[in-house]
């Protein structure tokens, strides 16, 4: 009996570990030209990018793309020279990596009027590492907050205020409540094979 129980044990705690790390944000964006009231850079300095998140680009496909620049294509709405180049309509690109990302629209004239992003990730706290941090966000101007019928994020967008937002709970903690899930998946399914 113990080792027909076994078995399934170790299976559900070995999909258990594979599912904590589940927990990647997909930022949504209207991508268009912006109005005096929408600020693409404020927006993203409102929000917390994380190594595994997306952002999905909404735009009219054969009107506009989304181009992955350098720091010196962004500042010169250079649209020649790109590191990637989405314009399907609805672009999904996931950031694999810490430090800034630069956007700009493919057409030049809605780069110029400022269809353009920097998005910084933050570092992987779950990595050792000794690098520097990434730079912190370009300052905007002052502005108010974007419209929500042209940014949207889900999760809800960060509450507007001066008090900084509390950090994420630590892998450690993450790490107890999906041992202590486990612990209790293996309880009940111990428990429906002895009755």
């Amino acid at each position: 009996m113990a080792k027909s129980i076994a078995f399934p044990m170790l299976g559900l705690l070995c999909l258990s570990l594979l599912l904590q790390k589940s927990g990647a944000t997909e930022f949504t964006l209207g991508w268009t030209v912006p109005d005096a009231s929408t600020h693409f850079d404020q927006w993203a300095e409102n929000n917390r990018f994380q190594i595994g998140d997306s952002i999905v680009f909404n735009y009219s496909p054969g009107q506009d793309s989304v181009l992955r620049v350098s720091q010196d294509d962004y500042t010169n709405c250079n649209t020649d020279a790109t590191a990637e180049k989405f314009s399907d309509g609805h672009s999904t690109f996931k950031f694999n990596q810490s430090g800034p990302f630069y956007f700009i629209s493919g057409n030049k004239d809605n780069c110029v009027k400022n269809e353009k992003l920097v998005v910084i990730v933050l570092a992987d706290r779950n990595q050792n590492s000794t690098g520097t941090p990434p730079s912190p966000a370009p300052s905007g101007e002052a502005s108010p907050p974007p419209s929500p019928e042209t940014v949207q994020s889900n999760p809800a967008p960060a509450p507007e205020s001066d008090q900084t937002p509390p950090p994420p709970p630590s892998s450690a903690s993450s790490i107890f409540i999906s041992f202590v899930g486990s612990i209790g998946a293996v309880a009940a399914y111990s428990s429906v094979l002895l009755f």
